[in-house]
């Protein structure tokens, strides 16, 4: 949790080596196509879907790369995380695959979709108000006191190096259908997602634009990437976006993806329920609010696809029923 000492940036031979320790576990999510999509954002789309990922997100690649590449008497005594829910089920359904404990410090406020499937993992949650308590000073006290491994949701090379999977695997399918994608959309909370695609992205294509996507409010990012250096936001609530709310971007993930000339674009809640009400109805998929921002930049016309080749990412499926009837009001 120490930041001053920034560990090496994760290489493409980093994510080759995760591809080979998820070969098996992780699930090699479909990168999908429809003409209505297309019709709508003007380009020809392709969908990254993880939603379709073991535990509903790809938070999975890099929760078990991470503990996958500790020593085995270290990860023995068990394994601590933070999480607004993705990274968490991430962490216990890897944790319970090596046999090992895992702590999860939630926010009380966490979808019940997430929090049930953390425990059905096996993992333990300690819980924390997001508006007025400190997440990382509760998980350092549960360090000190129990003892444990923390593992970073996405400020760490092992889980950036996992996450990057999901960009060898875009390389492979767009190659098997004789396409370079020309742009790819990523939501972005603390950039290690984008990080870890960039890698393998630019070590195919040096010319396809990286696009992190932001709730409205929660710019961080965007804000950091114009001044140069990481800036936090001011709030840490006030988007159905959960799993898109970190305090400031990793220190990791913005070196990389600032030398990537990565640019970020913003989207309104109502531009993603929009796009969760889109994809369920005519995509046929479950798209929880943070997963849906890439569709909803495009579908909003905040990003214009200008008959380009895209690959929107969906990032996770995990949203209570509640959030998707809201949804599907809208329309």
């Amino acid at each position: 949790m120490n930041t001053k000492s920034v560990p090496p940036a994760p290489t493409i031979e980093d994510i080759r080596r995760a591809a080979d320790r998820l070969s098996g576990l992780a699930v090699i999510t479909p990168l999908v196509s429809h003409p209505y999509l297309d019709e709508a954002a003007g380009g020809r789309i392709l969908v990254k879907c993880e939603n379709l990922q073991r535990n509903g997100s790809f938070k999975f690649r890099g929760a078990y790369n991470a503990i996958a590449s500790l020593d085995p008497d270290v990860r023995s005594q068990g394994i601590v995380a933070i999480s607004s829910g993705n990274h968490a089920q991430g962490v216990g359904e890897a944790a319970r695959l090596f046999g090992v404990p895992a702590t999860i410090v939630m926010p009380a406020d966490a979808p019940k979709t997430k929090s049930a499937g953390t425990l059905r993992t096996g993992a333990r949650i300690v819980t924390y108000d997001r508006a007025s308590e400190d997440r990382d000073a509760v998980a350092a006290r549960l360090l000190e006191e129990e003892g444990g491994t923390f593992v970073h949701p996405f400020d760490s090379p092992n889980t950036i190096a996992g996450q990057g999977t999901i960009g060898l695997e875009i390389v492979t399918d767009t190659a098997a259908i004789g396409v370079v994608p020309e742009a790819i959309l990523i939501p972005c909370s603390g950039g290690g997602l984008a990080a870890g695609i960039g890698v393998a992205i630019r070590a195919a294509h040096t010319d396809t634009a990286l696009v992190l996507v932001e709730p409205e409010g929660f710019d961080d990012y965007a804000r950091s990437l114009d001044a140069g250096e990481i800036l936090a936001n001011d709030k840490a609530s006030g988007s159905i976006c959960d799993g898109l709310l970190v305090e400031a971007p990793g220190t990791i993930g913005f070196a990389l993806n600032q030398s990537f000339g990565a640019r970020c674009v913003a989207v309104t809640d109502k531009d993603v329920l929009a796009a969760v009400a889109f994809a369920f109805n005519e995509l046929k998929l479950v798209v929880e609010p943070s997963g849906a921002v890439g569709l909803a930049a495009l579908l909003s016309g905040k990003f214009e696809a200008d008959g380009r080749v895209v690959v929107a990412v969906i990032s996770g499926g995990n949203i209570d029923a509640a959030m998707l009837s809201r949804a599907l009001a809208t329309v």
